[in-house]
């Protein structure tokens, strides 16, 4: 369930710095900056994307404004598997990760 989200990576005018666009808005029209290292408390779509960012290792920032998505990569660390982690951030049952049904939700009460 969930829908994937398009991505497109475009070259960044910085070395070290990668750029993408998606195919909806993550922010509205505020800017989003996080940095490796920081607390991110709250679990909005851009905060969860640079949780997960940050999870590989891979990025040291992350600014998200609307649907571009401009990250900082690590030194040495490469692009490889960030534009998938994008575009699966909408999918949230995945194999092996079983479907609530309405008795399931009705035992919770």
């Amino acid at each position: 369930m969930g829908e994937p989200v398009t991505v497109i990576e475009k070259s960044a005018s910085v070395p070290g710095f990668l750029r993408f666009e998606t195919n909806r808005s993550l922010t509205g029209m505020g800017h989003e900056r996080y940095r490796k290292g920081d607390v991110i408390r709250r679990q909005r779509p851009p905060d969860q994307l640079a949780e997960r960012m940050f999870e590989t290792g891979q990025v040291d920032e992350v600014h998200v404004y609307g649907q571009a998505i401009t990250l900082k990569l690590s030194s040495g660390a490469s692009s490889d598997g960030l534009k998938e982690i994008i575009e699966d951030l909408y999918t949230y049952y995945r194999p092996g990760v079983a479907v609530p049904t309405p008795e399931s939700f009705a035992a919770e009460t």
